[in-house]
């Protein structure tokens, strides 16, 4: 499709023009066509009438065959005057100004017709075997190797990688991989699922996460479960645990971290915030050689 659009670019306005054209004469042309049907009907319909006043009325059976054939010359001549007035009635109006600028724009954007929900796949593959002749596919290691020749000569040489095998196109996003992978060394499943979701990601079906999900992600990609302890193996608090060992508030933590007085790390946003043992062992030593007001060592409960 890629290829067939680039193609097509130069044409656009090229067509629209024909297709504003075409719009206009085609209607004329079967109109056309039908007028003069009808105008060989009502001859047909003159000189049956003519033979059959000129024959010998005494002669019965070739006034009858006459007769005959002038009727059925009547009955075509009458369909086809229903037919023109059908053509009259259904013949669209000229195009207006507006009709046309849209035309004119819209062939400046091909894109836009292709993908429009209006344009059904009959017609993208009509478009597509007008200007293609034929492709030939050449596998190649993990790879498959495109030529396409166009009506008119030209060709085309394409390159794409293999889908491999048991790949199919609902795949989580790499980005999304990657966060579970964080995160499941810090939270549980279910927690997991929970900060993922705030952050706006979906699953590859479009659905919202749940602990299961993250389960299924994690055995299919070789991601080791949350194990409690851990992280207190690494070395690492999480705020609550860390306002707990200053003896203060969850919110004042919040706040040394944003201010950049005390080191932490976070996944992504409304992921928690890591803080190594270390970095809170030296912020203690830091505000202890400082001598802190009584203000802020009482927000941190340590004795002046």
């Amino acid at each position: 499709a890629g290829q067939v659009l680039r193609c097509l670019q130069p044409l656009g306005l090229q067509a629209a023009v024909q297709a504003i054209e075409q719009l206009q004469s085609v209607d004329d042309e079967r109109l056309a066509q039908k007028r003069l049907a009808l105008q060989r009907a009502r001859y047909e319909v003159n000189r049956a009438q003519r033979q059959y006043d000129a024959v010998d009325p005494a002669n019965r059976l070739v006034a009858g065959s006459l007769e005959k054939r002038w009727n059925d010359a009547l009955a075509v001549q009458s369909r086809l005057e229903e037919e023109v007035a059908e053509l009259m009635r259904q013949r669209p109006d000229a195009l207006s100004d507006e009709t046309r600028q849209a035309l004119m724009a819209l062939a400046e954007d091909i894109p836009r017709l292709w993908e429009h929900p209006d344009t059904t796949p009959d017609v993208r593959k009509r478009i597509v075997r007008t200007v293609i002749k034929e492709i030939v596919v050449t596998s190649d290691g993990d790879s498959v190797r495109f030529i396409v020749h166009w009506q008119g000569g030209d060709h085309t040489e394409l390159s794409l990688k293999k889908t491999p095998i048991g790949a199919h196109r609902y795949v989580t996003s790499a980005e999304t991989i990657g966060l579970i992978t964080s995160l499941a060394r810090m939270q549980p499943d279910e927690r997991i699922a929970a900060t993922i979701n705030r952050l706006g990601h979906r699953t590859a079906h479009g659905q919202t996460w749940t602990a299961a999900r993250v389960c299924s992600i994690r055995k299919g990609h070789s991601i080791a479960a949350y194990r409690e302890g851990e992280r207190q193996e690494r070395g690492e608090l999480t705020v609550d645990e860390a306002a707990t060992a200053l003896n203060v508030t969850h919110t004042t933590v919040l706040r040394l971290i944003h201010q950049k007085e005390l080191s932490a790390r976070q996944v992504c946003r409304n992921a928690p915030w890591t803080i190594r043992q270390a970095d809170l062992d030296e912020f203690l030593a830091v505000r202890t050689e400082q001598g802190p007001s009584t203000h802020v060592a009482g927000q941190l409960g340590l004795d002046i």
